[in-house]
This record gives structure tokens, C-alpha cells and sequence, in this order.
């Protein structure tokens, strides 16, 4: 098993490199969490995608930390990784988490799952995504995704935006609804759409970008980022999402996505000021033990 770390992001809303900004005395990221779990539950290789400037920044902190550890690679995700004919010089944002993915294709030969560098899924959600993948063949279309509840995701900080999901009978997805601006009003959940406030129910699953692949997924990736670059290459902000991606397949009746639920409380840091809550998480499960006061001590 194979986890890709999307970690090529601007971090625009917080004002700085999240990626790596620590969230405990250990001077331990967010990243830094996600790696150990993936680790506590059999994955054997980290890739990230990163952009340009921060390469350095990651490889001589990471190399270090996992060395004997996991196997590593980075792959730099650029705006110029696109055909030629598709090269926008005004282009200044980054096509997006589905494009990044694509950049990785060459270092990604098995089962994988894509997260956020800057999300906190909590171990479960990998040990889940664990059992997913030791029942799935390799060379099938049969992918998975961690499904939070909406209530477990929201920032006391601001609003945010997330994937409604829809599912079938057999908890299979059927869509993914992007909402946006949304936010906890009393007790109630709302977001805006076209301008006007709607309330969305507490237990309603949405997506954090936490895909469960097979290889099968760069056969169809391809093309489909072709004809995006086709319709959108002149644009300076239109991105090519993974969730768009899975829409679009699901659509074909050629792919199906288990929604693997989970009551965990999803942890982030949107924006700057939620950096204390997630200190202050950490810091609890530190004395839990859930983890460990070093994560990587080599003692």
C-alpha cells in the first residue's frame, strides 16, 4: 500500500506553509501524524507532491525523519506539466488535486490512498482504508473513499467547503456535491447556494480527500485531464478535481467508490487561527498515548 500526500497547495486562506507548520513541541506537522498512522497499519511508501520552491523544505526534513522507516519519493507538481500546446503563461494557481495525482503516475505501482498534507484523518481512517485495500485486486475500477460526518468537519474559525455525498443502497457513492460557505449557526448546519442560505443535516457524509485507489485510476485520469486542458487551458483558476474525476466515472457504470463511514472528528487548519485547536488535540492525545512524545525518535 502506497500513500500520496497532495502537499503542492498555496495555503492562500492561512497566510503561510502549512504544509510543514508544526502543531506540536516536537516541531511535528500535521503530515507528520498522517505518515505515523499510515505506517501503524502497513503502508510501505509515502510519495508527495510538492511544488518547486518547497522540494528542499520537505526532502531534507523528511529523508531524515523516515529514513529506514518507509520507502520515499517526490514528484513536484508544476504548472508547465502539461502539454505544450496547453501552456498558459498567466497561469499562476496549480490544476488541482487530480492533476497533482497525475504528475505522481510513475512512482505509484499498487494500491494507494491520496490524502491532504494539511487534514487530520486520524488512524482509523488509514487502518479502514487498510482493510479496503487487502480485499481489492489491483487491476479493478472498485475504489473507496472515508466518509465524515459534516458536523466533525466544520472550523470555529470561518466557513468551509466540502463534498456532499450521495449514496445507494449498498453504501456505494453516487455523487459527490461540492457545498460552499459552510458553517454552524446555533444548531443548525448551513451553506449558500446561488445566494441563499440552506441547511444541511448534522450526520450528512462528506467527503476530505481521502481516496482509496487501484492503478486502474491513471487510465482513466488521462485522458479525461486532455480534454479539461482542452476547454480550460486559457482560464487562470479552473482546476481539475479529484472529486470531479470520480463524478464522471461513476457516471460511466464502470467504477464503483464504497463510502467507508467514520465517526472520527476531522482536524485542519484552514485558516491560521485554528492552529491552536489542533495544538491543543495533539497535545491530548499525546498524554493518551494514543501517540507517542516523539514520533520519530530513533532511540
Amino acid at each position: 500500500m502506497i500513500l500520496v500526500i497532495l502537499a503542492a497547495g498555496l495555503g492562500s486562506r492561512y497566510g503561510g506553509l502549512k504544509q510543514v507548520d508544526a502543531v506540536s513541541d516536537q516541531n511535528e506537522a500535521i503530515i507528520d501524524f498522517s505518515i505515523y498512522d499510515a505506517i501503524q497499519c502497513g503502508f510501505k511508501k509515502v510519495v508527495f507532491i510538492v511544488r518547486k520552491e518547497i522540494l528542499d523544505t520537505l526532502k531534507n526534513s523528511y529523508s531524515h525523519k523516515l529514513k529506514n522507516l518507509i520507502d520515499i519519493e517526490f514528484v513536484c507538481q508544476e504548472i508547465t506539466d502539461v502539454p505544450s500546446e496547453f501552456i498558459n503563461p498567466n497561469r499562476k494557481k496549480p490544476w488541482g488535486t487530480a492533476h497533482a495525482l497525475l504528475v505522481a503516475k510513475d512512482t505509484i505501482d499498487s494500491n494507494f490512498c491520496v490524502i491532504n498534507a494539511d487534514d487530520f484523518y486520524g488512524r482509523s481512517s488509514f487502518s479502514k482504508m487498510a482493510v479496503f485495500f487487502a480485499n481489492t485486486l489491483q487491476n479493478t475500477n472498485t475504489y473507496a473513499m472515508i466518509g465524515f460526518r459534516i458536523k466533525n468537519t466544520l472550523s470555529k474559525s470561518g466557513s468551509v467547503s466540502r463534498g456532499e455525498c450521495t449514496l445507494d443502497n449498498d453504501g456505494n457513492l453516487k455523487q459527490v456535491i461540492e457545498r460552499t460557505n459552510i458553517s454552524a449557526i446555533q444548531k443548525r448546519i448551513v451553506y449558500i447556494d446561488n445566494n441563499q442560505e440552506k441547511e444541511i443535516e448534522e450526520n450528512t457524509l462528506v467527503s476530505m480527500n481521502f481516496w482509496g485507489f487501484t492503478p486502474t485510476i491513471f487510465e482513466e485520469l488521462e485522458p479525461l485531464f486532455y480534454q479539461f486542458l482542452k476547454e480550460n487551458h486559457l482560464t487562470e483558476k479552473n482546476e481539475f478535481y479529484l472529486p470531479t474525476v470520480v463524478n464522471h466515472l461513476l457516471k460511466k457504470n464502470n467504477t464503483s467508490v464504497k463510502v467507508i463511514e467514520t465517526d472520527a472528528n476531522w482536524m485542519g487548519v484552514t485558516y491560521k487561527e485554528d492552529k491552536a485547536a489542533v495544538v491543543s488535540q495533539i497535545t491530548s492525545y499525546k498524554k493518551e498515548g494514543i501517540y507517542p512524545l516523539n514520533l520519530w525518535n530513533k532511540n
